[in-house]
């Protein structure tokens, strides 16, 4: 009976270890490839599904579930790669907004698939029930790994592009 358990912690322990694995992996070929981190390439991708190509830092950062002051370190980066311009508000001096430039629309364009766009289109496929049960599995897995109230986007990344609300000022 133990044996059995023990294969079935085994085989969860070897899933897990797998998706961090892909996770990594695709990381290291995004880098390769574009040059860019798993979120300054949905940063780039937002911005490109807006008219215009163009939102504001705020409204980002709300869309990706991240503090603003994280997202100013990405634009900062996107800018100074030429991906991302910031442009002042015609109506409001004091905002600006972020554009996406031609690189970056070339690097979106060349860009590997986002691991997470793959998750989507196969989430997607799955049945209503089969959907809220892996979300529930997930959400227990966190839990079991006292991760259930880290703040996290929806960006399959290993790396960490939070920064805590303390260290903002």
């Amino acid at each position: 009976m133990a044996s059995s358990l023990d294969n079935r912690v085994d085989a969860s322990l070897i899933a897990l270890r797998r998706v961090l694995r892909a996770t990594a992996l695709y990381e290291r070929d995004l880098a390769h490839a574009a040059g860019l981190t798993p979120a300054k390439l949905r940063v780039l991708q937002i911005l490109r599904s807006k008219p215009g190509g163009s939102t504001t830092p705020k409204a980002l950062a709300t869309q990706m579930g991240l503090a603003q002051a994280t997202i100013t370190a990405m634009v900062d980066k996107l800018v100074a790669g030429g991906h991302v311009a910031r442009e002042k508000s015609d109506t409001d001096r004091r905002m600006s907004h972020l554009v996406i430039t031609e690189a970056g629309r070339d690097t979106v364009r060349n860009a590997p698939d986002a691991l997470q766009q793959r998750f989507v289109n196969a989430f997607e496929r799955m049945r209503p029930w089969e959907q809220a049960q892996l979300v529930a599995s997930l959400e227990r897995v966190a839990d079991m790994l006292d991760a259930a109230d880290i703040d996290a986007s929806p960006v399959l990344a290993t790396g960490d592009h939070y920064i805590p609300p303390e260290a903002e000022q």
